[in-house]
């Protein structure tokens, strides 16, 4: 079965537990890795890329030091490796304008602000993660248990 991962970014400890709690009905299925900052978060990404994994998901605060969230899901948006990669930015503090990037420029695929509903957080992470399969190919079965059904129905179909 091939790797898939989930990588959570955010600087605030707390919020960071909080989004893995949210998540560990994927643990099963997934590694779900944490970072605190976009520059470890990057470097992780090309870890696991050349052991030949694959990144399902980015989940993203948005206001960090160093690089904004935005700007790392900019840069996952723009890298070859990671095209089809699904990013989520989750923040309390984004301005319009920077929904506004997130959207057009990280091409996002979902924006949360804090504090968001668990179960609509893994919901979303689910149906992702299932369009990250069938965009990359990749055979769906292993994963029947945790896939969101919908998608997989309407992929087939």
């Amino acid at each position: 079965m091939d790797k898939l991962n989930i990588i959570c970014v955010d600087d605030q400890r707390e919020v960071l537990s909080a989004v893995l709690k949210d998540l560990s009905a994927l643990n099963e299925f997934f590694h779900v890795e944490d970072c605190e900052s976009a520059d470890e978060a990057l470097e992780l990404m090309d870890e696991l890329d050349a052991e030949g994994e694959y990144i399902a998901l980015v989940i993203s605060d948005h206001v960090m030091p160093g690089k904004t969230g935005v700007e790392l899901l900019t840069e996952i948006s723009q890298d070859a490796r990671f095209i089809k990669t699904k990013k989520v930015l989750l923040t309390g503090q984004a301005t319009h304008q920077d929904t506004i990037s997130a959207i057009n420029r990280a091409r996002i695929e979902s924006y949360f602000e804090k504090p968001w509903k668990a179960d609509t957080l893994l919901l979303t992470a689910r149906s992702l993660i299932t369009e990250y399969i069938f965009d990359m190919g990749l055979d769906y079965q292993p994963w029947m248990d945790i896939l969101d059904n919908s998608v997989v129905f309407r992929r087939l179909s």
